[in-house]
């Protein structure tokens, strides 16, 4: 992956601000900043659940059912008959809960989890999220949630006007769930390890290969690692290491990364970037902008005193053309800096610039990926 350099436009901005570029070379990266281990990835968890102690703004249980059978449940379960009443409390809403469980997660550690609403609640500004039983997509129950709920939204109405800020229907509870069960795979027993670059690249895949090979060349007299594609390499355990220690080993190692040239555009925010590696061929670019302004002064025509006549409405359109931007200019982009310099000096604003690059791409002299978001 070479040295990208920014180029970012803001939206009322007329010109191009080019961040400090850095020399035309390869930049070197640790491998643990540039892959993960695969078997070092998160796990998803999902719990129904409900929040009591709100403050008037949880679920109608005439709108929301599963609330109210929710609710009974809970309470059959502590020892409470519910037969025969019905309660009318918006005191309770029923949520989902949602969390990621960190990769060697030990029983008793501790996971923050996301709450949000599935009823007509209004806010869950103030409640507790009772005990949730939080499972995989194997099943099995992994952790148990409850806490106070942390909301950063709120919303306030009065009879003839209403603010809110942020969401008031979902939040979240920092260390409300308790792990209670260990992933059934562990880190030692695994025979090889297998990185994933976050940015597939052969080129990257195969120096990172390379790099540990000569790692265990030095210190275990053979090669261990193969790249099987463009963001998997295969590392081998040889005998006589600990699997721990040779992750950490690896993961410092220093690599040259690579990464195709890629100009990425945002239209809404009028945001472009454009790496390191863009060329542009040799072209002519003439960018000219029209701009008609029509504006509608009616004059009102009284008649004469003492005429009959009737008041009436003459129409009165004035009409504005201007056209700017009628000059040629020549971009040719050998590097980043060749081809900032000439979209500079054609002076057109943000979205000018966004659509001159879609131009250069059609025309064929873009050489490199234009990603439009």
């Amino acid at each position: 992956m070479k040295i990208f350099s920014a180029l970012r436009i803001a939206v009322c901005g007329l010109a191009l601000a080019l961040a400090p570029l850095q020399p035309a070379f390869a930049a070197n990266s640790r491998i643990k900043d540039i892959a993960s281990l695969q078997s070092g990835r998160d796990n998803q968890l999902i719990g129904y659940g409900l929040v009591v102690g709100l403050q008037g703004t949880g679920d109608s249980l005439r709108s929301s059912p599963f609330t109210d059978q929710s609710m009974r449940a809970m309470l059959q379960n502590l020892g409470i008959s519910t037969q025969g009443g019905q309660s009318n409390a918006k005191n309770v809403a029923a949520v989902m809960v949602t969390a990621n469980l960190p990769p060697f997660s030990s029983p008793g550690s501790r996971i923050d989890v996301t709450v949000s609403s599935l009823g007509d609640s209004t806010s869950l500004r103030g409640g507790t999220l009772v005990m949730t039983s939080l499972t995989g997509a194997d099943g099995q129950i992994y952790a148990v949630a409850q806490g106070s709920v942390v909301v950063s939204g709120f919303n306030a109405q009065g009879d003839a006007a209403s603010v809110q800020e942020g969401i008031t229907t979902a939040g979240r509870v920092p260390n409300g769930a308790i792990v209670e069960r260990e992933l059934p795979s562990r880190f030692k027993d695994a025979v090889n390890l297998v990185l994933q670059l976050r940015n597939p690249d052969f080129t990257t895949s195969l120096r990172i290969a390379d790099t540990i090979n000569a790692y265990a060349a030095a210190t275990y007299g053979g090669p261990i690692a193969e790249a099987r594609d463009s963001q998997e390499i295969v590392v081998a355990k040889p005998r006589t290491a600990d699997l721990a220690r040779l992750m950490a080993d690896i993961e410092n190692l220093v690599v040259t990364t690579d990464s195709p040239a890629r100009v990425v555009v945002n239209e809404r925010t009028g945001t472009v970037v454009i790496g390191a590696d863009v060329r542009v061929s040799r072209v002519a670019i003439s960018y000219g902008t029209l701009t008609v302004q029509v504006t509608e002064t009616p004059q009102v025509i009284q008649p004469e005193p003492f005429s009959r006549g009737e008041t009436a409405i003459q129409p009165q359109t004035d009409i504005y053309v201007q056209k700017e931007g009628d000059q040629i200019a020549i971009v040719d982009g050998p590097d980043l800096r060749t081809l900032v310099s000439g979209l500079n000096s054609i002076g057109v604003k943000p979205d000018g610039i966004i659509a001159i690059l879609q131009g250069i791409k059609s025309a064929g002299a873009l050489q490199a990926e234009l990603v439009l978001q």
